[in-house]
């Protein structure tokens, strides 16, 4: 196995693994990581493919590299701005659930009917 058979063999494990996360788990901030997870095997895989075309003493083309670069920063802002919302949303209901039901229970109520 070859090197960038390692890099896409890896690259399809994370986006694997983040996809499942992001169907599991029901938290927010879990989603949020996998979702970040899942764009960090889609970088590693576009990262080979603009490397396999370069000759084996020549860098690889800027270009590819520069848009790669750019959706590193772009993907960590949109998760520092889902945080923040995700923050907000925390301090204005008291619960971190995604879920839309009535019967949402947040974690004050929860420490409640547990200390009775």
């Amino acid at each position: 196995m070859n090197v960038p058979q390692l890099f896409g063999l890896t690259a399809a494990v994370l986006v694997g693994l983040g996809l499942y996360g992001l169907i599991v788990n029901p938290q927010p901030l879990r989603k949020v990581l996998a979702f970040n997870l899942t764009g960090n095997g889609v970088f590693l895989a576009c990262a080979v493919i603009a490397r396999r075309g370069a000759a084996a003493g020549m860098s690889g083309d800027p270009v590819p590299q520069a848009l790669l670069i750019t959706a590193i920063v772009v993907s960590f802002a949109a998760s520092a701005l889902a945080v923040g919302l995700m923050l907000r949303t925390f301090a204005e209901t008291g619960s971190n659930s995604l879920s839309t039901d009535g019967d949402v229970v947040s974690a004050q109520a929860c420490a409640d009917v547990e200390a009775r």
